[in-house]
């Protein structure tokens, strides 16, 4: 017990309860070589507790509550103020606790290995898996609560979504010819386009002002389709806000509100990842949209994407338009202009 030889003696008031049904009481409690006794007002000895068996219910918390080894009912509480006994007891605690057998070097050297190995797995191949599993269990109307979800938030980035009581019905039987399920205009902060969880299609609104042909905003929206098949944009979410967040969408069916936010922010600035010629071209035949005015768009000259001028899968026939006239001059005035 030397590293409690300074406070031999030392006291402090505290309160002691023998057990666990019987009533606090106000006592003396004082340290010796080997025992803590515990007395009345009178100084006699209520009970002696084993130096060595002290064990403490709330480390870190006040008032202090220490009881001896297997006999948690009897208890000694320490108030706030007897910061030196408080001190003196977990001190004597460590002592003790360093002083007992250790496992031998093999034990310790397994648990480390296994250690590493719980650690590997939870950095390396934890993440990715919760992910994928939250990715395949998430269902289709959860994937809408967070898109919609989401898109509050880029409003508070971008502005106000446009909307026009002319201009939604032909949106909406453009998004259902493009087959998303919705797609909104914004009047700034994204670059070009964007791919929600839940299939809604962010279009600025240039791409709408700018251009007399809506081939280059179905373009668009075709493309954030064929993105959204080769890059699922709630895991694109979900990877931004790490094993936390796929942990909380797992076991609360829900993404904070500040991942939201970080992701707005983040996903507004990032530029969009390319696509292949040939899955982009396959979305424009289906979908009988020709891909010439869309990748003009893109590139004025043509150099970048001359496979998706040159393939264009509707050349030389003659495709639906891809709104009605009337549909597209409400469309293109949906944000005043």
């Amino acid at each position: 017990m030397t590293a409690l030889r300074k406070y031999q003696r030392l006291e402090a008031t505290g309160l002691w309860r023998p057990t666990s049904d019987a009533q606090r009481r106000e006592v003396v409690v004082s340290v010796g070589e080997a025992t803590l006794t515990i007395s009345d007002f009178q100084n006699r000895a209520l009970t002696h507790w084993s130096l060595a068996a002290i064990q403490r219910d709330n480390p870190g918390e006040t008032p202090a509550l220490f009881h001896p080894d297997g006999d948690p009912d009897e208890t000694l509480e320490l108030a706030a103020n007897e910061t030196e006994m408080i001190a003196a007891l977990d001190r004597l605690r460590l002592a003790v606790d360093r002083s007992r057998p250790r496992p031998g070097r093999l034990r310790l050297v397994g648990m480390v290995t296994i250690s590493a190995l719980v650690i590997g797995l939870l950095v390396f191949w934890l993440p990715g898996a919760m992910r994928r599993h939250a990715l395949e269990v998430v269902p289709k109307v959860k994937r809408m609560e967070i898109g919609e979800a989401l898109l509050d938030r880029l409003e508070r980035v971008a502005g106000r979504a446009c909307r026009t009581t002319a201009s939604a019905p032909a949106l909406a039987r453009l998004a259902r010819r493009l087959e998303v399920r919705e797609i909104v205009v914004l009047p700034a902060g994204v670059r070009s386009s964007l791919n929600l969880p839940g299939s809604v299609v962010l279009l600025n609104k240039a791409l709408i002002e700018d251009y007399e042909d809506p081939a280059v905003a179905a373009g668009y929206v075709l493309a954030e389709r064929t993105r959204a098949e080769l890059f699922d944009p709630l895991g694109d979410l979900l990877r931004a806000g790490g094993v936390l967040a796929s942990f909380r969408l797992l076991t609360t069916g829900e993404v904070s509100r500040e991942m939201l936010d970080r992701y707005a922010e983040m996903v507004i600035a990032a530029p969009r990842p390319a696509l292949p010629d040939d899955r982009l071209l396959a979305a424009f035949a289906k979908a009988e949209v020709p891909s010439r005015p869309y990748a003009m768009a893109l590139d004025i000259t043509g150099e970048s994407v001359l496979g998706l001028v040159e393939a264009d899968p509707m050349t030389g026939l003659t495709p639906p338009p891809v709104l009605k006239d009337r549909d597209w001059v409400q469309v293109q005035n949906i944000c005043g202009g």
